[in-house]
This record gives structure tokens, C-alpha cells and sequence, in this order.
């Protein structure tokens, strides 16, 4: 088995993906133009895509529950093409949005049974690894993917790039083909005990830390363009470096993250959270001067990275018998964070507080995350300390027991 080849293709999928899902925000402009709307209404598209994967990710986790993951990964990559082929042919918005919702739904399910299938390709002590590995592809997408189907997008026209993705997909599909090995089913793997995963309390802290958390990242990136322009007062033509940027700072993230996940998963998620709030408090006060615009979204690229990992991660070992469900929804969180971020922001720059405002609406969701993680914590202690309180009562009731039933 090569797993060099097998991640590559993983990996690939990934970079088509985070290619479709973040090359919208930095088309934006664009695709306004097009249909005649504001950059606000154009960002529908964002929210509506991010839909599809919350429908998405679940639905198709459960009903795939019996199905091989091979099989089901290249199924979803053709999906992931139709989408973005429907997308590029879209003649009015509203084509346009069910098009963005119909590319969302095998994003969510891809990247979970993905991180599943990379999981079981390497020792247990290195999963944090692997599944940063797979998501290098989606931040080596917004380091080259993003920046070049912006720049196309401008000059060809917004089309271009969802044609391109298109393409990757098939690509995508015919590598996972030939490469990724068969991986034997989760032994007792079915449709209902993917759904009793959703009856454990500690999953769904997990899913609302980066339903919540994440939407700070989605405020701000989602406006990534007017930031750049209206702001900072830069030429659009600089807009497809600035996403460069951030997707190095993914790229790093991804690539010496998967050390700090693999050491504490639940240390990453708070580091993560609390540096997500320092960084876009800094950003807030200094979007107007160009450097400080590139280097806190690289900062901030860096740091959601690992934070991603983490997530996936705890979510992965809270469902250890459902953890396709359990993978898939974490990419399902995040995208109600990148629906709710962007829908957020967007409100704030509706209301006249300008486009700086999203920094600080993203700062209210990361730490309305990070009291969601405290309180995870709390009750995992809280669980443990009960569970260990029976089991020395059970202890001492077998002994008083055995004491009374053997007298002197």
C-alpha cells in the first residue's frame, strides 16, 4: 500500500473543494456585476453553499453508513463536479444559488469519510497528522486554487474557476480510484448507530464550539475583497494575493498543526479559540494599513487550521462507532459557521458600520465559542467524576457482598 499516493489523492479532492467553497468570496465583486446586485446579496451564494454541506454532510453519512468509503468518495467527487459544473452554466442568481447548494452537499461527507479513511492509514498516535494531511489540500487551495481562480475570474470572467473545479473532480475521482486502498467497514457500521452518536452530549459541544467559534473566521474572510479595497485602500488586483496569504497561512497551519493536535486535540481547540479572539481584535484596529492586513490573515489562516484539526479530532474520538457521522459533521458546523459568519458580517455592513464591523462580530462568535469549549470540558469532568463515583460504589457493594456471603 503506498499512502504517499493514497493522501495525494485525498488530499487533491480537498484542494478542489476548498478551491470552490473560498474562490465565491474573492469573486464577489464579479459575480454582482453579472447579476446586477450588491456584493452583500452576491454573498447568498456563500451562505447557500454552506447550506448544502450542512444538508449535506449528515444526510449522506447515515445513508452511506453501509456503503464502501472508496466508493463513496468517488461518488462524491462526480457530485462535487456536477455542482460546479451547474454553477458555471448558472444565467440568473437564482440558478446560481441551487447550483452553490447542489456543489455543497458532498463537501461535508467528503472530507469526513476522508479524514476516517487517512485515520486508518497510519498508527493511532499519528491521526492528528493524517487528517491534517488531508486538509492540506484545502490550504494549498486557498494558497494557489483561490488566488489563481480569482485572478482568472477577473480576466476571463467568475465562470472560469467553477469550470476549473469541475475538471479537478474527475481528476480527484480517477486518483482515488486508482490509488486509496478498499478500508474494511467500522464493525457494527449502520445507519442507526451513525445516528446515536447525535444522542452524546460531549458530540454536540464539539459541533456547536465550531458552529459558533468558526463563524469569527467566516465574518471577516467572507469580505476578504471590499477589506482589501474599500479599506485598506489597495488595488483589486492585489485581492488574489491577499487570499495567497492566508491560504500560506493554512498551509503552515496544516503542515506543523497536526503536532500540536496529536499531543492534546482538547488544548489545540482552546489555544485555537483564544488566538482566533486576539487576532481579530488586532485586525479590527488595523484593517486601514496594508501590512497589518496581510500579516493578521495569515495569522489568522495559521491558527483556524489547527483549530480545524483539533475539532475533527475530538469529534472523531466522542463517536468511535459512527465516525464517519461524526467527521462529516464537523465540516457540517463549520459551514453553518461560514453561513452564519458571512449572513453576520453582512448584516453589520448593511446596518453602515462598514466593513471593519465584521471583525468584531467575528470576535463575538469566537468567544461565544470558547465559553461553548469550557463547557464541554466541565462536563466531561463532570461525567468522569460520576462515573468514577459508581464504580467505587459498585466496587464496595461487590465487596460487602462477598463479605457477607463468606462469614467466619
Amino acid at each position: 500500500m503506498n499512502t504517499t499516493r493514497a493522501m495525494t489523492a485525498l488530499a487533491l479532492g480537498g484542494f478542489g473543494i476548498g478551491t470552490t467553497e473560498f474562490a465565491t468570496m474573492g469573486l464577489l465583486p464579479q459575480i454582482a456585476e453579472t447579476f446586477g446586485i450588491p456584493d452583500y446579496e452576491a454573498g447568498h451564494a456563500i451562505s447557500l453553499y454552506a447550506a448544502g454541506v450542512v444538508v449535506g454532510a449528515p444526510l449522506i453519512a447515515v445513508l452511506g453508513a453501509k456503503l464502501p468509503r472508496k466508493g463513496m468518495l468517488i461518488g462524491l467527487m462526480l457530485a462535487v463536479a456536477l455542482g460546479n459544473g451547474l454553477s458555471a452554466a448558472a444565467q440568473d442568481k437564482s440558478l446560481l444559488l441551487i447550483a452553490r447548494f447542489v456543489a455543497g452537499l458532498p463537501h461535508g461527507a467528503f472530507f469526513g469519510i476522508a479524514a476516517v479513511v487517512a485515520a486508518t492509514l497510519v498508527a493511532p498516535e499519528r491521526r492528528g497528522t493524517a487528517v491534517a494531511r488531508v486538509m492540506v489540500g484545502l490550504t494549498v487551495a486557498n494558497l494557489v486554487g483561490v488566488p489563481l481562480a480569482t485572478a482568472a475570474g477577473q480576466q476571463i470572467g467568475w465562470r472560469t474557476a467553477y469550470l476549473a473545479v469541475a475538471v479537478i473532480a474527475l481528476l480527484t475521482a480517477a486518483a482515488i480510484a486508482a490509488w486509496v486502498p478498499l478500508v474494511p467497514k467500522v464493525e457494527g457500521a449502520s445507519m442507526q448507530a451513525e445516528v446515536r452518536a447525535f444522542g452524546r452530549p460531549t458530540v454536540w459541544f464539539a459541533i456547536f464550539t465550531g458552529m459558533i467559534g468558526f463563524g469569527g473566521m467566516f465574518a471577516v474572510y467572507s469580505y476578504v475583497a471590499p477589506l482589501t479595497t474599500e479599506v485598506a485602500g489597495l488595488p483589486g488586483g492585489v485581492v488574489p494575493w491577499v487570499l495567497a496569504v492566508f491560504g500560506l497561512g493554512m498551509t503552515l497551519g496544516a503542515t506543523f498543526g497536526g503536532r500540536f493536535v496529536d499531543r492534546s486535540p482538547t488544548g489545540s481547540v482552546f489555544g485555537g479559540l483564544v488566538a482566533v479572539c486576539v487576532i481579530l481584535v488586532l485586525f479590527g484596529l488595523t484593517a486601514t494599513i496594508p501590512a497589518f492586513l496581510f500579516l493578521f490573515l495569515f495569522l489568522l489562516g495559521f491558527t483556524i487550521q489547527i483549530l480545524a484539526a483539533a475539532l475533527q479530532i475530538r469529534l472523531m474520538d466522542a463517536s468511535p462507532d459512527a465516525p464517519s457521522l461524526a467527521a462529516s459533521s464537523n465540516h457540517s458546523s463549520l459551514n453553518v459557521a461560514n453561513g452564519a459568519g458571512a449572513w453576520l458580517g453582512g448584516l453589520a455592513i448593511a446596518a453602515g458600520w462598514g466593513y471593519t464591523s465584521t471583525a468584531w462580530v467575528g470576535v463575538a462568535l469566537s468567544v461565544a465559542g470558547l465559553a461553548i469549549a469550557v463547557a464541554s470540558v466541565l462536563y466531561d469532568r463532570r461525567a468522569l467524576t460520576r462515573e468514577t463515583t459508581n464504580q467505587t460504589r459498585a466496587m464496595a457493594s461487590a465487596a460487602s457482598t462477598t463479605v457477607d456471603t463468606h462469614p467466619r
